[in-house]
């Protein structure tokens, strides 16, 4: 225990951070092998080899003995809804019928604040159980939960995304959204958007549960509010998109819809993007709009395999989701198991680096957030994971025998779930210890 007069703690293990994308420069892996993490008032304060900094540290401070273990930035997960944690591992045979028979049941229940506030305590439990510091979230239509969602983030000092689901049409009667001019959405704005670590996203859900006029409002309030975020589904099953060119013939494709509302810019997260064509890639790269890829989701509905080397090729910042609940996990360490085997069935290879790039400073930089979270450079938000690579017995018997940093993250993300993460910790602050 610490008895200096400083907020200041140290970490020793071996770090894992980035300074760019590995798939496209060979230095941007940073690793330290016998590393240190300094962070002062839940900042990072320094990070790197153990003999270099132990000396630096004020008297007093003593480092948390992590040796064996791996400390890595807080995973970031683009793309999730609280609203369906209940309703996880529900069978049906696609997107659409599955929407009907137990997203929009459930999400109906979210009128009542008592349960929006349960159901988001355990929603965030469980993302610090498995490493998951940051993350974009859908709430509901109904205000309360969005504002029991981010009581509940305050309360464990979260950096989290999320905002109100906006939706008019083809859905049951007590989900739709009928604000009119949205002025729900924008009073949600105003009280929540970077008070303490929380930030908003508006929510359309998907172009086909909105109208034209309330695409064009939305497009109207983005553009009221340039800082905010914007997050939406596109092309993530070929029915869905033969839907969006019925309801919508004037668009080139179904990114257009959006396009032509003016909700593609900066921070606009763009969940699964699949079936897109070349066209669609290249105004995802050219707008700087994001994808969010959500490998285990798309599994599960038998929506498609997501193209990283078409995305890479076109320039798109890309990202990683769970997309709980029709994801099968909040697990990041799972759902880059899936990406690498979705990557392999479209014939590219994802190196175990570029997962963990995606899954923290990839994703930190597709929402914009690269000057805040996302890696341990001086000033940043301490958002850390502390990943433990004899958590299971197979994991140590196959991490006993890693000759290289490359195969000993492949085990991780491979062999790796909840149990692999020995703590969690938020601006600095231990929120998550594994039992036992």
């Amino acid at each position: 225990m610490s008895t200096a007069p400083y907020n200041v703690q140290a970490y020793r293990a071996s770090l894992l951070h980035f300074r760019a994308d590995p798939a496209f420069d060979d230095g941007a892996t940073l690793w330290h092998e016998d590393g240190l993490l300094v962070v002062e008032d839940g900042r990072v304060k320094a990070a790197g080899d153990y003999a270099a900094l132990s000396g630096t540290l004020p008297p007093g401070v003593e480092p948390l003995d992590y040796r064996g273990k791996v400390i890595a930035p807080g995973f970031i997960d683009t793309h999730l809804h609280y609203p369906q944690t209940d309703m996880i591992a529900s069978p049906a045979p696609g997107l659409l019928p599955w929407l009907e028979t137990y997203t929009f049941p459930s999400e109906g229940r979210f009128h009542d604040a008592p349960h929006a506030r349960s159901t988001a305590d355990f929603f965030l439990d469980e993302l610090l159980r498995c490493g998951t510091t940051t993350a974009m979230v859908y709430c509901t239509v109904h205000p309360q939960s969005v504002d029991e969602f981010f009581e509940a983030s305050e309360a464990r000092n979260l950096r989290m995304v999320a905002g109100k689901v906006l939706m008019d049409r083809h859905c049951p009667d007590f989900l739709r959204d009928l604000e009119g001019d949205l002025g729900q959405s924008e009073a949600l704005i105003d009280k929540w958007h970077k008070r303490g670590r929380a930030l908003y996203a508006i929510t359309p859900r998907f172009a086909p549960t909105s109208t034209d006029v309330q695409l064009r409002l939305t497009g109207e309030l983005a553009a009221r509010h340039p800082d905010t975020f914007i997050q939406t589904h596109v092309s993530e099953n070929r029915d869905e998109c033969q839907w969006v060119g019925e309801l919508f013939p004037q668009a080139r494709s179904y990114l257009d819809v959006y396009e032509r509302f003016g909700l593609m810019r900066p921070r606009a997260m763009f969940g699964h993007c699949i079936w897109l064509d070349d066209a669609d890639m290249a105004r995802m790269a050219a707008t700087g709009s994001a994808a969010s890829v959500c490998p285990t989701s798309n599994l599960f509905l038998g929506s498609g395999l997501f193209d990283f080397e078409r995305a890479d090729q076109a320039g798109m910042l890309l990202s990683l989701g769970t997309d709980v609940g029709a994801g099968t996990s909040f697990s990041m360490l799972q759902t880059m198991n899936e990406a690498y085997k979705v990557a392999r069935l479209k014939g590219s290879y994802l190196p175990a680096l570029r997962m963990f790039y995606l899954a923290t400073l990839g994703a930190a930089r597709a929402m914009r957030l690269d000057d805040t979270i996302g890696s341990f450079a001086a000033g940043l938000e301490a958002d850390f994971v502390v990943l433990d690579p004899q958590a299971t017995p197979l994991l140590a018997r196959r991490t006993g025998h890693c000759n290289a940093l490359e195969e000993l993250l492949f085990a991780l993300a491979l062999l790796g779930d909840d149990r692999t993460v020995a703590a969690t910790y938020s601006a600095g602050r231990r929120v998550h210890v594994r039992a036992g």
